[in-house]
């Protein structure tokens, strides 16, 4: 089933979770540091985007639906260009302001076309300023047809139990891109998104189909989840549900850049799900737009006409 543009336009995405913003300094490299064994990088270009749960917001807007975004970030240089980088992408920001919170900042130095260096700059946010987002979260949760909690385990869903309770209450679907070991947090989810690693890390290693199948089984179960959609980079993604499993064969494409790919299929699902589709019907279109943003450089976005060409 392929929504149509109009239906796009009126489905809502609430999308909570750690924000970020992506620096790129692009330069050349034509020498080596007499100071150490590393290259020079003579900085020409410097490009900022929108990171982590932000990048999510964004993608959903890219596919023409309607993005708000909740978080915390800090009163500093960062914060404060986030918020307007947000308005201009035409998400809505509801961002609650932590004095001692730095924003987070992932800093690439791109040189030859590679990543050279990363760096990142961070803390966690104060306990009392993610309270007041459990407020806002209540009174935005009547207003969305998904919830999308984008966890970058950056301290910004310390909360997230009490909010996805109050998401279930309103009867507003409930999706999720997990972290850490700990799932036990995300019980009640209608969806959860681990990729193989992240799902290793809290299942432990399977050997075959259907060691995979028990212990998707299991982890359902235990935490009574709707859903569980792994994805595992050339090998597709596959969904296990109610109804059994549903796998998804990945794009054929040569790949470009994997960053923020995880981002774009979450997003979509979570689009498609506030336009009304099925978690199934969604899922494949979903896998598309993965294999779509892999072939761009950086965090990318992919638009309702390059998806449904």
């Amino acid at each position: 089933m392929k929504p149509t543009r109009e239906t796009m336009n009126r489905a809502r995405v609430l999308v909570v979770g750690d924000a970020m913003l992506d620096r790129y300094w692009y330069g050349e490299v034509d020498r080596i540091s007499p100071e150490a064994p590393v290259p020079v990088v003579r900085i020409g270009r410097e490009e900022v985007r929108l990171g982590g749960a932000a990048n999510v917001a964004y993608n959903a807007v890219a596919l023409g639906a309607k993005a708000s975004f909740l978080g915390v970030v800090g009163d500093d240089e960062p914060g404060h260009r986030l918020e307007s980088m947000l308005r201009e992408s035409g998400v809505g920001a509801h961002l609650k302001r932590d004095p001692g919170l730095q924003t987070t900042v992932k800093l690439r130095v791109i040189g030859r076309q590679q990543q050279l260096l990363r760096m990142d700059f961070e803390n966690e946010p104060d306990h009392d300023v993610l309270a007041q987002q459990g407020e806002a979260f209540d009174a935005l949760v009547t207003q969305h047809d998904a919830v999308l909690f984008s966890d970058y385990g950056k301290g910004g869903l310390a909360h997230i139990t009490r909010m996805i309770a109050a998401a279930r209450a309103h009867g507003t679907k409930v999706l999720i891109d997990p972290k850490g070991s700990d799932y036990s947090r995300y019980r009640g989810a209608d969806i959860i998104t681990p990729n193989r690693a992240e799902l290793q890390d809290v299942v432990g290693r399977w050997h075959g189909e259907d060691e995979l199948r028990t212990k998707a089984r299991a982890l359902r179960e235990s935490l009574d989840l709707g859903a569980l959609l792994v994805t595992r980079s050339e090998e597709g993604m596959t969904l296990f549900d109610a109804e059994g499993e549903l796998h998804v064969s990945a794009q054929a494409r040569e790949v470009f850049d994997v960053t923020g790919a995880g981002d774009t299929v979450i997003a979509t699902l979570a689009a498609m799900v506030a336009a009304g589709l099925s978690m199934r019907e969604a899922i494949p279109i979903a896998n598309k737009a993965g294999g779509i943003v892999v072939g761009k450089f950086g965090t990318a976005t992919v638009s309702y006409e390059e998806l449904f060409a």
